[in-house]
């Protein structure tokens, strides 16, 4: 662990980093974005159009839908902290790479250091696959499960609410869950 690590710094890092080949094609970098003192950590996949314009997470069409369901779901976007496997927007909005998301994991190591989160949502198959690993998320999605340590709430990415609109009923139950059982 870093010891004079500091969300800022992990951002300023972030936003020149160029370990991966994703920084061509980017905008803006888009490091994890929230309060210092949060119980809660969301992770999707990677930023979209929106968001590497504005250098921010999830302030697109998905971003209102998260927003929409927090609301909802009575949780404060400013008692989360927000953020992506990966820091810059994969060319034609692909999935990430597996090598991708191994070189931008260092980021996403440093912010869980500093923020200590009791709970990561995780949103969607990518993050589900990627720290749980496996198949199975049709089956975890909506449950609460522990792996070496951590807790983890299993959810979809609120993108797939863009078209498949039932899919909100299902959000607002997964994150009234995560903030009954973590406080939030």
């Amino acid at each position: 662990m870093i010891i004079d690590d500091s969300l800022d710094k992990i951002a300023a890092d972030v936003a020149i980093c160029r370990l991966c080949r994703l920084f061509r094609t980017r905008t803006n970098a888009v490091p994890g974005e929230g309060s210092s003192l949060v119980k809660a950590v969301l992770i999707g996949e990677a930023p979209g159009r929106s968001e590497d314009e504005q250098g921010r997470p999830f302030v697109g069409k998905a971003g209102k839908i998260l927003d929409y369901v927090l609301r909802e779901t009575g949780i404060n976007r400013s008692q989360i902290f927000i953020t992506n496997l990966v820091k810059c927007r994969p060319p034609g909005n692909r999935i990430p790479t597996v090598d991708e998301v191994t070189t931008c994991r260092m980021y996403l190591d440093r912010e869980f250091a500093f923020l200590r989160p009791k709970i990561i949502g995780l949103l969607g198959r990518t993050a589900y696959s990627t720290f749980i690993g496996g198949d199975g998320f049709s089956s975890d999605r909506g449950r609460i499960l522990k792996k070496n340590g951590q807790t983890y709430l299993i959810t979809f990415h609120p993108a797939a609410a863009i078209y498949n609109k039932s899919l909100i009923e299902s959000l607002k139950s997964d994150f009234t869950k995560m903030s009954s059982e973590f406080g939030l």
